[in-house]
């Protein structure tokens, strides 16, 4: 099987790789910001705004890969590409918080919106489970599944817009709590403006993370290992690049909720991946096709996602290393996930 008609040299794979990231770093940077700005402008917030526009932006070369390897036939790449991406980027927040020495992320971006988002992420990972492990019936060769993923997920987007806006529980404000609050800077902006750069911005990153997909695709093709292996430890990772940048840029920048609500938003985002997976796979139900090292990598990356929900609530002030034991639980999770899936192919 061919994933592009003539996969590139490994030399042009690897460029593509340093190209693709240099360009991930720029436009992801200043992508981060118009983000954060717009936020402010529209009054969506950092939570909702980092879930919806910062989340999809960063996550289109991702889903490109899934689609393309459920047209393939491939459905264990386009599912492990999908959840590993989750998995990886709940890890990047951890990365990001080695970098904010004041306090514990978790404790600093105290975010009901973030919070309900990370439960609405285990929601939506135990539907793909449950699809996996259910009949193959399928309706114009699309499991019911797909469906109900998509229907959980924009209902889970209205909800998380109303607990932001009518809050029953409020996080306790501390010393190192980092309020949203709108900069003045953003509210002289021109929305037009601001979205313009959005859009402009966003496909940049999305063709720069395109390119990266593609150099990965082409490696692949000449490797031989398994769908799950290369969608969990590469396409995925690769793919991801984008949300490492603009979380770590938004860090930097001050916008902590910003940055914990693009890499939860992000992934709900991204476990929509499967669904466009099943629509393109034309073998039956995608779900009913993945092997049982992708059902531990679906259970492996909600462990992680509940785990950075409970440190969202728990909101540990400092840790070890500038990181709460929420961070030291993901990585390690982290590592033993990535050590089980290298064993079983």
């Amino acid at each position: 099987m061919q994933w592009l008609e003539t996969p590139w040299s490994i030399p042009l794979s690897v460029g593509a790789f340093v190209a693709g990231g240099v360009l991930i770093a720029v436009f992801g940077i200043r992508l981060a910001r118009v983000v954060d700005h717009l936020a402010d402008r529209t009054g969506l917030g950092e939570a909702v705004a980092g879930a919806v526009l910062l989340g999809g932006a960063t996550s289109i070369a991702g889903l490109i890969v899934s689609v393309v390897a459920a047209a393939e036939g491939n459905a264990s790449l386009a599912v492990s590409n999908s959840v590993g991406g989750i998995a990886a980027q709940t890890a990047f927040i951890v990365v990001a918080d080695l970098t904010y020495r004041r306090a514990n992320i978790e404790h600093a971006a105290a975010s009901l919106t973030n919070i309900f988002s990370s439960l609405l992420m285990v929601v939506l990972l135990s539907v793909v489970l449950m699809g996996a492990g259910s009949p193959g019936w399928t309706v114009w060769e699309i499991h019911p599944a797909t469906p109900v993923l998509l229907i959980t997920y924009m209902y889970g987007l209205r909800l998380a817009r109303s607990v932001g806006n009518d809050q029953m529980w409020v996080p306790r404000k501390t010393r190192e709590t980092r309020v949203d609050v709108p900069s003045r800077r953003a509210q002289v902006e021109s929305l037009r403006s601001l979205m313009l750069r959005f859009v402009a911005l966003g496909a940049a990153v999305a063709s720069a993370g395109y390119v990266v997909g593609q150099a990965g695709i082409s490696l692949v093709a000449t490797t031989g290992l398994g769908g799950t292996v290369v969608g969990t430890f590469l396409t995925s990772v690769i793919t991801s690049l984008p949300e490492l940048v603009t979380t770590v840029a938004a860090v930097r920048s001050g916008a902590l909720t910003l940055a914990v609500g693009g890499v939860v938003g992000g992934n709900t985002f991204d476990i929509l991946f499967v669904g466009a997976a099943d629509l393109a796979y034309r073998e039956g139900a995608v779900y009913t096709a993945i092997t049982e090292t992708d059902q531990f990598v679906l259970a492996w990356t909600m462990a992680l996602v509940a785990v950075l929900g409970a440190g969202l609530i728990r909101r540990q002030r400092q840790g070890v290393g500038g990181i709460g034991f929420e961070g030291v639980t993901i990585l390690g999770l982290y590592a033993v996930g990535i050590a089980v899936v290298a064993v079983m192919g």
